[in-house]
């Protein structure tokens, strides 16, 4: 039985438009706000979701977007068409006794004109130079990690928690195994690295099956790099899957291949794997050591030649250790868990410091901004994520 909150919240969810909540195919932002807007509302909070008019999430839905901007061919737009929402989301602070948002520095601006607490989970990479600026600007904003290693180029931001992604544990379906390929889950992109997925695959003889998006900036990527390797009979490209067909994706595969280039902020599609029983296979990059035990729950491993190896030492994996490991770290329940603390924490903080004379954010952000705090870490020299790639065999 879930413990009782403390009070009853009145909480708005703030979700892009990208996706629908959850997602009809891919998105991984998307889904995580379904389940922990679901996961909040059955600890008896009160829960509005601002989000694409075509979302099917359990919860009050407000919206100024009919449909998700992918599927309809909008996604260009989307930096104009999020700001009517931020302004109705804002425009009604009252109403809520705490504001989250999933849009990274989008809300910003908005939260230093109402005196709701506002935090803002940033979902993507921050090894980005040219957002430096832009976030040492408002470094005063409550920010969440979604895993410690997402931190490392921005350390000076007001990090508030690192809070990892959860799912339902009945969303996936436990497989004994031993499976009878290798699995590619996600999306066809460079820092993906699908073309050395094909590669291990070829090297210890195992079929390799492809279930991923192709967006339209990686396109010529994928017509370059990705399409000529497709020929093999050993390879076969599925194209993106729903929810439904994850389970058997996952569940029949030997392992899932994440052989990533680039520092991954968390990559949900490990516990994906995890909660069907299926060990993982990946490179050191970003997020991974932090999710997958090295040697439990699947290998780690920086070469083709290495990630072959861990391919062929695999049986020694423990598929329902793989399971139970979701269940101890992963489950949507344990997330809206830490965010449910966060929210009441961040609410007394904010009473307090209206007690001592700070009654609204503004007042504070002055002092902050003038500190010319130093959010940028290591960005200015960030470390080369692609430079275990020299290694490859």
């Amino acid at each position: 039985m879930l413990k009782q909150a403390r009070r009853r919240l009145r909480i708005a969810q703030v979700a892009p438009l990208y996706e629908s909540v959850p997602p009809k195919l891919y998105g991984g932002t998307e889904r995580i706000v379904a389940y922990l807007t679901e996961e909040l509302i059955r600890r008896g909070h009160d829960v509005t979701l601002f989000a694409a008019g075509d979302s099917t999430v359990a919860a009050p839905i407000e919206t100024l977007h009919p449909t998700a901007l992918r599927l309809s061919g909008m996604a260009a737009w989307g930096n104009s068409l999020h700001l009517p929402m931020l302004s109705e989301v804002f425009a009604n602070a009252h109403r809520f006794d705490v504001i989250h948002c999933h849009l990274d520095y989008w809300s910003f601006p908005f939260a230093r004109m109402v005196s709701t607490p506002t935090v803002t989970t940033l979902h993507g990479r921050l090894d980005i130079p040219e957002l430096l600026a832009v976030y040492r600007y408002y470094s005063e904003a409550p920010v969440v990690s979604i895993s410690d290693a997402q931190r490392a180029p921005l350390p000076g931001l007001n990090w508030v928690g690192t809070i990892h992604h959860g799912l339902p544990p009945s969303q996936l379906r436990f497989a004994p195994g031993p499976g009878k390929y290798l699995a590619f889950l996600g999306r066809i992109a460079p820092e993906k690295r699908p073309d050395l997925a094909i590669e291990v695959a070829r090297r210890v003889g195992i079929p390799l099956k492809i279930a991923a998006k192709v967006d339209p900036v990686d396109r010529p990527y994928f017509e370059a790099k990705v399409r000529p390797l497709l020929q093999s009979q050993d390879v076969e490209f599925i194209g993106e899957i729903n929810e439904r067909e994850k389970s058997e994706f996952l569940g029949n595969a030997i392992a899932l291949l994440f052989p990533i280039d680039w520092p991954e902020p968390f990559g949900l599609v490990m516990i994906e794997a995890m909660a069907c029983g299926t060990p993982v296979i990946a490179r050191p990059c970003g997020s991974v050591p932090e999710v997958i035990r090295d040697g439990v729950t699947g290998f780690i491993a920086s070469t083709v030649e290495g990630l072959a190896e861990a391919v062929r030492r695999i049986s020694t994996i423990a598929r329902q250790a793989c399971r139970a490991e979701f269940e101890a770290r992963f489950t949507a329940d344990m997330m809206a868990a830490n965010y449910e603390r966060l929210y009441y924490r961040l609410i007394d903080q904010r009473r307090m410091a209206a007690r001592d004379g700070y009654p609204h954010p503004g007042a504070i952000v002055k002092e902050v901004v003038g500190r010319e705090r130093d959010v940028g870490g290591p960005t200015r020299e960030r470390p080369d994520w692609r430079q275990e790639s020299k290694n490859l065999s």
